[in-house]
């Protein structure tokens, strides 16, 4: 089974770019994880660039997308909702035909400095994803609060008891992407 990754954020010390590295290794055995472009990669969307012609590293991406098994979403919470870099990539990548979200098995996580871990934002990425038809899985959530007091000087996430939990999720969600 092969898992792509897509994080949130564009920040070059992103603790939840860590967890996104981390789920190679705490990915279940005979699952593979590849990590997707950054979606600072990708232009604005706009109807204008769209309808001159689909830019190639949104059709790359959707592409990656489209052949992957399932998808795991890592991101931050901006503002309370979802970063605008991980909005805009979603808007280019529901403008594909046929639309790589549709049915997909797909798992979010989220990390912050403060105590909810990104919870706000997941609830808000979840009612953007029910109208995308990508097939989320509910439980169990994982929002790591105190990240910064997880993941090491050098981008590792080394809190052993996030990583177990995480481990436990990731464990469910194979299960839940092989149900089709």
């Amino acid at each position: 089974m092969k898992w792509v990754v897509w994080i949130g954020s564009v920040r070059k010390g992103s603790y939840n770019a860590a967890i996104g590295r981390a789920l190679k290794d705490l990915a279940p055995e005979g699952v593979t994880v590849a990590l997707l472009p950054s979606v600072a990669d990708l232009p604005i969307y706009s109807g204008d660039i769209e309808s001159a012609g689909m830019p190639a590293e949104v059709s790359a991406l959707g592409q990656e997308i489209a052949q992957a098994d399932a998808l795991v979403v890592v991101s931050p919470e901006y503002n309370y909702s979802v970063p605008g870099g991980l909005k805009n990539a979603i808007d280019w990548v529901s403008r594909l035909k046929p639309m790589p979200l549709k049915g997909k098995p797909l798992l979010i996580q989220s990390a912050s400095m403060g105590s909810l871990g990104g919870a706000r934002m997941q609830y808000h990425l979840r009612q953007i994803l029910v109208g995308l038809d990508a097939r989320v899985m509910n439980v169990p959530e994982v929002m790591v609060g105190a990240v910064h007091k997880k993941v090491s000087e050098d981008g590792v996430l080394s809190d052993e008891g996030t990583r177990d939990f995480i481990r436990t999720q990731l464990q469910a969600f194979a299960a839940f992407a092989a149900k089709g």
